[in-house]
């Protein structure tokens, strides 16, 4: 583990060179940031999926436990597109540079590895991206619904805006229910019996 803070253009030069042709594109971005205008650093890297891993191994080399804070995730047409931001030098004020890893997974074969047993605390993030983007995260330690209902559709993702998505269950509210479908009174009464 480094002991030394790299810049945000050292850390770049160093993920590009070791990982060579699966950083797909890389930004930095500053912004003044609180009443003392203290420089926020973003870097933005476009990752191919197969380093996944093998970045979060390369953070944990400069700061043993890297601050994984959210996995967010997109539908864009062809691909989801998952984003992990990451900390590190967490909490050393002024040299915190936030890292932002965009993933593009194709639709047609929907697959990541998972990063939980580097990162325990991505489990949550892991399991919300399965259930609501239709990814499958490979080697998830639990693989179990946490967000949406057991008796939710299989092959029906929330956040997804395609034929996968959750068009057909969308309704106004102010309108009647369908008349297959049962009213709130009808599943009380069911309930109590």
């Amino acid at each position: 583990m480094s002991t030394e803070n790299l810049s945000a253009e050292d850390l770049v030069k160093n993920v590009k060179e070791t990982f060579a042709k699966k950083i797909l594109e890389s930004r930095i971005e500053r912004h003044p940031i609180g009443p003392k205008k203290t420089e926020m650093i973003h870097i933005w890297m476009k990752i191919d999926r197969s380093i996944l891993r093998p970045i979060v191994e390369y953070l944990m080399t400069l700061e043993k436990y890297p601050h994984f804070a959210v996995a967010s995730g997109y539908d864009l047409g062809d691909i989801i597109e998952i984003v992990y931001h990451f900390t590190i030098y967490y909490g050393r004020h002024g040299k915190e540079l936030l890292l932002n890893f965009t993933v593009p997974i194709p639709k047609n074969d929907p697959t990541i590895d998972s990063i939980c047993d580097l990162i325990p605390g991505a489990l949550i993030s892991e399991q919300e991206k399965q259930e609501m983007l239709g990814i499958k995260v490979v080697n998830i330690p639990k693989d179990t619904r946490v967000f949406i209902s057991e008796d939710f559709p299989e092959d029906m993702y929330p956040w997804r805006r395609d034929e996968k998505g959750p068009t057909p269950m969308i309704r106004n509210l102010h309108d009647p229910p369908p008349s297959n479908e049962p009213s709130r009174k009808q599943h009380l009464k069911e309930e109590k019996q």
